[in-house]
């Protein structure tokens, strides 16, 4: 028996905002949404194709009362196709990202970023070509 990766989940206070953030950090559309609850993918599969492993996972972002209280235990790692790591570190940026340090040291090869919420997210190296 086997299991597919199909979607994670991210707790936060609004699910709004997060899914349009990571919307536009991953050209990821709305996939379903309801008052607390918003799912963002980067398309509509069928069970066929989840089964075949063609779909990528969604994120799920649910509405929860508490806040964020220390460093993730599991977070994102993101890496620019179009463009250098630090033009996509600028454009992160831009979209509501915050440098943030977890320790890392700065003779690191990646960026860790948090997103509007403060969840830790690492831009790593770019797959453009010519700078992969």
């Amino acid at each position: 028996m086997t299991s597919r990766f199909t979607e994670l989940t991210v707790d936060c206070h609004d699910p709004e905002t997060l899914a349009a953030f990571w919307s536009a950090v991953l050209d990821f559309k709305v996939i379903d949404r309801s008052e607390d609850k918003v799912e963002i993918g980067s398309w509509m599969p069928t069970v066929e194709d989840i089964r075949a492993r063609q779909m990528p996972p969604t994120l799920h972002f649910i509405r929860v009362p508490e806040g964020k209280a220390v460093k993730n235990r599991l977070h994102l790692d993101v890496s620019p196709i179009d463009g250098s790591t630090e033009d996509e570190v600028t454009r992160l940026l831009g979209l509501g990202a915050t440098k943030t340090d977890v320790g890392q040291g700065s003779d690191r090869s990646w960026v860790v970023m948090a997103d509007p919420e403060g969840n830790e997210f690492c831009v790593v190296r770019s797959l453009a070509p010519g700078l992969f």
